[in-house]
């Protein structure tokens, strides 16, 4: 099994380079680099759907980013104990009609002992915004 520094438990500074990391990733809206960081039997809750799995989530995220162009998220620490994490984020996307959005959330995650992702529960809303109220 293959290891990702830095390993739980968390102290604030791993838990912040682990929220930057995850950022990161996500920002580079590559499905396939993202599902990395979860276990192979990861379980997720995103909004109202139940994903299960590398491969659903690799699906789940190609099919977002498809329907969530220039998608830009920004993620804070919220919280942390443990092998476990919580955030606050934010993020902008528009739609293929051109309509602008702002999405926040947080997001609870738990991982294995090789800092891997096994959970992540995410509750988001959406806010519709005008493109001159855009700062991401």
């Amino acid at each position: 099994m293959e290891q990702k520094l830095p390993l739980p438990p968390f102290n604030f500074e791993t838990a912040k380079q682990k929220v930057q990391l995850a950022e990161d990733a996500w920002n580079s809206k590559d499905p396939e680099r993202v599902s990395l960081s979860y276990t192979v039997d990861t379980e997720w809750r995103n909004r109202s759907q139940f994903i299960n799995g590398r491969q659903e989530v690799v699906k789940f995220l190609t099919v977002k980013w498809d329907k969530e162009l220039e998608y830009k998220l920004k993620k804070k620490l919220w919280a942390f104990t443990g092998s476990r994490i919580a955030v606050t984020f934010e993020y902008e996307y528009h739609n293929t009609a051109g309509e602008w959005f702002r999405a926040y959330g947080n997001e609870n995650w738990e991982f294995d002992e090789n800092r891997l992702m096994k959970r992540r529960l995410a509750s988001i809303n959406d806010v519709a915004i005008k493109i001159e109220d855009r700062y991401l």
